[in-house]
């Protein structure tokens, strides 16, 4: 699959067109005495110019590759970003999702030359899907890290029937639950979720068919970095539309998500936060407080949410 979002570049200003014309001499002498007494108005104005921001849009190409070896810093790079320091083993969760590397795809840049510009490294990745069946891998130290993340957090922001019911849900063996794991750099629109999303749903259909591994989920869970404005209390509640607090997702599709969770809250990492992919944002000048959104959603829910991408996110 391949996509063409757009990436934003800024600049200090561009040269002077190539074929702008040059004065002749005569009228450069004419021009000296005025030009002299604008000096001190045209060197602030410069001065404005040079600290001017100009805003370019760049094509920038993007295609679906199957995760490999290669693919591990990028990945757990991508991790990091969500987990920041949640005591949860990033390497040991990124080898095991290059090893079941019949589910999941990495995007990477199209056609990188070998003179670009941009010291651009062909295996840079710039996102990533997968799924980590956590009913299967039980056990294992980092399935465990991310159970135990997920209850605690929510003991200190749900009321105690909530956290009942999760806990039931996560250790239900006969009906599995699926860590489902979308991440991009900031600057990737959302339109390339659509094709990840569709891709992955066949690779795990498939890999039921073929009794893989991964491939019977009953639940989907995900943690999805979101943000609220800065003083708002009860980091547990649910946000919603105008007039009320309002939850905000980095990733914009994971909003259709939420609509179908069957369970959802919120907690605060604002203390974990020290680099804008985390933390600190403004939108519109509000300061914004950097929250992880946990939600559980049925897999029978999954074609709702697919055709609300559609209708969103079709190029």
């Amino acid at each position: 699959m391949a996509s063409r979002p757009k990436r934003r570049a800024v600049g200090a200003g561009a040269p002077p067109p190539p074929d702008s014309p040059v004065p002749h001499r005569e009228e450069a002498e004419e021009d000296d005495l005025e030009d002299e007494d604008e000096d001190d108005e045209d060197s602030d104005e410069e001065e404005s110019d040079d600290d001017e921001v100009v805003d370019e849009e760049v094509n920038v190409e993007f295609e679906a590759y199957s995760i490999s070896d290669n693919d591990y810093d990028g990945i757990k790079k991508l991790l990091q970003q969500l987990f920041l320091k949640a005591p949860v083993n990033t390497a040991e969760l990124t080898g095991l999702l290059i090893q079941q590397n019949h589910i999941g795809s990495v995007i990477k840049q199209t056609d990188v030359s070998e003179d670009s510009d941009d010291d651009m490294d062909e295996d840079e990745i710039f996102g990533f899907i997968s799924l980590l069946n956590l009913t299967e891998r039980k056990g294992t130290r980092c399935a465990e890290q991310i159970k135990e993340l997920i209850l605690s957090s929510c003991e200190k922001n749900c009321e105690k029937s909530v956290v009942e019911q999760l806990d039931k849900l996560l250790n239900d063996t006969t009906k599995p639950v699926g860590f489902l794991l979308s991440e991009r750099f900031i600057n990737v629109p959302p339109q390339v979720a659509l094709p990840m999303h569709q891709q992955l749903q066949k690779e795990l259909a498939e890999a039921h068919k073929t009794n893989k591994p991964c491939g019977r989920c009953c639940f989907y869970l995900l943690i999805s970095k979101t943000f609220v404005g800065a003083g708002k209390s009860n980091p547990g509640r649910t946000w919603r539309s105008h007039g009320e607090d309002e939850l905000l997702f980095v990733n914009a599709e994971e909003e259709f998500f939420h609509e179908k969770a069957i369970l959802k809250f919120s907690y605060s990492v604002q203390e974990e936060s020290d680099t804008c992919l985390g933390g600190r944002w403004s939108f519109d000048d509000v300061p914004m407080k950097p929250l992880r959104t946990v939600m559980l959603i049925p897999c029978d829910k999954m074609n709702e949410i697919m055709d609300k991408l559609k209708d969103h996110l079709s190029v």
